[in-house]
């Protein structure tokens, strides 16, 4: 499944927009513009200019405009570059690639609808405001002055520059740049002063790197993220192989300055609008204690994310700071049945489906109505959250009631507006949202990528009604399977007679792989791989090979997905984190293909053959 299949092109403009300064800091990139100019996505001459810049700084900031240009002349090939950027060579080489690639793949990257507008054409029309103002005054002045204008005019336009040209728009262009490196050549300052790294810095421990957040630090969250996945700072360490020291704050370094450096100097690591004398305190004067509790932290946030993920509706709750839970999702409750409610659709008790169960979404009118057995039952009083009724919620303002006057869709009476809310408004496998498809008896919706069978747009039409798979095996389960079978009549029944089943299980590993670790090739992103598993396998793998008709017995399908779960176990003997969480997407797997294929009773071989 790519990633890029479903992303518009205006959602990769903004990636590339966000990403330009991390990618220009790339180490010796001539690999990564030798790439470019092979696929004709950078001029000739200014692919000249830059190989031969030896000058570090210059080099960063030649590359930051090339960038630049790609996203200004190139719109119409942005999923070519990508495409391009993206390759295993350049993903081995440059670890700032990996990051990028991982964000898109794990979600970590936000596509907002609107970026904040740029500041620069206001300051320059102020600086021309008040130099039209301020220009009697200077005719005023003596020679000197403008002498002493010139110079500094002249002196702007001889430092150098990789542009082709000195036209007025591409020194504007130059002066952009500052955010690359907001100094001058010669000029030095600590990189956490510099506004691009106003809220994150690069850090490394041993041979792994990462991106540090400094609120997140601040909050005590987990605050870095390395191949798209966050670690506290003693988890980092221990990633870093450097948990031997047990200290973080001397193996974690940025720039070759240790964090307890940063930490000291209070403001040079935390955000200012974060207290940051008591959290450095406790720091300083236990360093073990809050390494205990950090993993503490760490363990209880996977508990909650794995209660989460045992949910049908795949819901999650955001926003954890000092044990304060800002839910956007909230579990709720009303006699015997229960369900997630969600924030962003919330309206009022007769407007606004907010309130997901595992057959459909409903408002919470509805949903009291299902679950009460009182004759009035209220909404507000019988929906229980947390053993409390829904009104707390609404008093303490973290939901707001719709005006009646309101003429949002939430709102609105129309058939469409109310159709348009039967389902998710995320991807049911990869939790992301664009193009989705909704399925017409069930409330999950899916990329028509990240759906197995893959979806074509002749498959939909506007009278047909379109079932998942999930729904397809479930109306078909009894009559596939009239009576039960041992687990060996399973194994040597044909694939071709069994597809549907195959998918099912597959979609149900990637529904549960949250942090798509099992979905990627190993070799590309985990280093000595290759020197330790002999044959390396991979959910994508099996998804391909499905689709090609390369299985012939169901038997070869589960060999496949047994390598998965042993390469993981066998890998990852000494990481307790990734061997128990190959162990859970076995014990699914296992779950599911019994239940899918109506496996009589556990057999004795189930576990020989596996």
């Amino acid at each position: 499944m790519d990633t890029l299949a479903f992303l518009t092109d205006k959602q990769l403009l903004q990636f590339l927009r966000c990403s330009r300064t991390e990618m220009s800091c790339m180490v010796q990139p001539h690999t990564f513009l030798n790439q470019l100019r092979d696929h004709h996505l950078i001029p000739e001459n200014m692919y000249k200019k830059l190989i031969l810049i030896r000058s570090k700084e210059l080099r960063e900031k030649g590359v930051y405009r090339v960038l630049d240009w790609v996203e200004a002349e190139r719109p119409d090939s942005i999923k070519v570059f990508w495409n391009c950027v993206f390759r295993d060579h350049l993903l081995q080489q440059y670890p700032t690639l990996r990051l990028l690639r991982n964000r898109l793949l794990d979600g970590s990257f936000t596509f907002y609808e609107k970026l904040p507008e740029k500041v620069e054409k206001e300051e320059d029309e102020d600086k021309k405001k008040k130099a039209s103002a301020e220009g009697g005054e200077e005719e005023k002045t003596g020679r000197k002055k403008r002498k002493q204008k010139k110079r500094s005019a002249s002196a702007e336009e001889e430092q150098p520059s990789t542009s082709t040209q000195s036209t007025p728009s591409q020194k504007r262009k130059v002066q952009r740049l500052k955010y690359c490196s907001p100094f001058r050549k010669g000029e030095k300052a600590d990189i956490w002063t510099w506004p691009i790294y106003k809220s994150q810095l690069p850090v490394t421990c041993g041979d792994k790197e990462g991106m540090l957040n400094r609120d997140k630090l601040a909050k005590g969250e987990k605050c870095i993220v390395a191949q798209g996945r966050w670690f506290t700072p003693s988890g980092f360490e221990e990633f870093g192989g450097k948990k031997s020291r047990k200290n973080w704050k001397y193996s974690i370094r940025c720039r070759d300055t240790t964090l307890e450096k940063l930490i000291q100097a209070k403001r040079a690591l935390f955000p200012s609008n974060q207290s940051a004398g008591s959290i450095t305190g406790s720091e300083e004067d236990d360093g073990e204690e809050e390494e205990e509790e950090e993993e503490a932290e760490q363990e209880r946030e996977e508990g909650e994310r794995g209660a989460q993920a045992n949910t049908d509706g795949g819901e999650s709750s955001t926003g954890v700071s000092h044990g304060v839970v800002k839910k956007c999702v909230f579990k709720v409750t009303c006699g015997a049945i229960n369900g997630m409610l969600h924030k962003d659709r919330f309206a009022s008790g007769s407007c606004g489906k907010s309130i997901r169960t595992e057959l459909c979404w409903m408002t919470p009118m509805k949903f009291v109505t299902e679950g009460s057995a009182l004759e009035d039952p209220s909404w507000k009083k019988d929906i229980q959250c947390d053993g409390k009724p829904l009104s707390v919620l609404i008093e303490s303002k973290l939901l707001h009631i719709h005006s009646l006057l309101c003429k949002c869709k939430l709102c609105s009476s129309t058939v469409k507006d109310r159709h348009d809310q039967d389902n998710d408004d995320d991807c049911f496998i990869c939790r992301s949202q664009g193009s989705l498809i909704c399925c017409d008896k069930c409330p999950r919706s899916f990329h028509q990528r990240c759906h197995l069978p893959n979806v074509d747009d002749a498959m939909l039409g506007d009278n047909r009604t379109w079932m998942c798979t999930f729904c397809v095996l479930g109306a078909s389960q009894l009559w596939r399977y009239p009576k039960q079978m041992t687990y060996q009549e399973a194994l040597t029944c044909q694939i071709s007679d069994h597809l549907l089943e195959c998918q099912y299980l597959l979609l149900c590993l990637y529904k549960a792989d949250e942090d798509n670790i099992f979905v990627t090739d190993p070799c590309i992103n985990v280093r000595n791989y290759t020197s330790v598993i002999k044959t390396p396998m991979w959910l994508g793998r099996v998804v391909e090979k499905l689709q090609q008709n390369l299985y012939k017995t169901v038997h070869h399908f589960v060999s496949d997905m047994m390598f998965i779960f042993t390469n993981c176990a066998t890998f990852n003997r000494d990481n307790a984190e990734f061997f128990e969480m190959g162990e859970r997407l076995k014990d699914l797997f296992e779950r599911e293909f019994k239940s899918t294929f109506s496996i009589q009773l556990q057999h004795p071989a189930a576990s020989n053959s596996q």
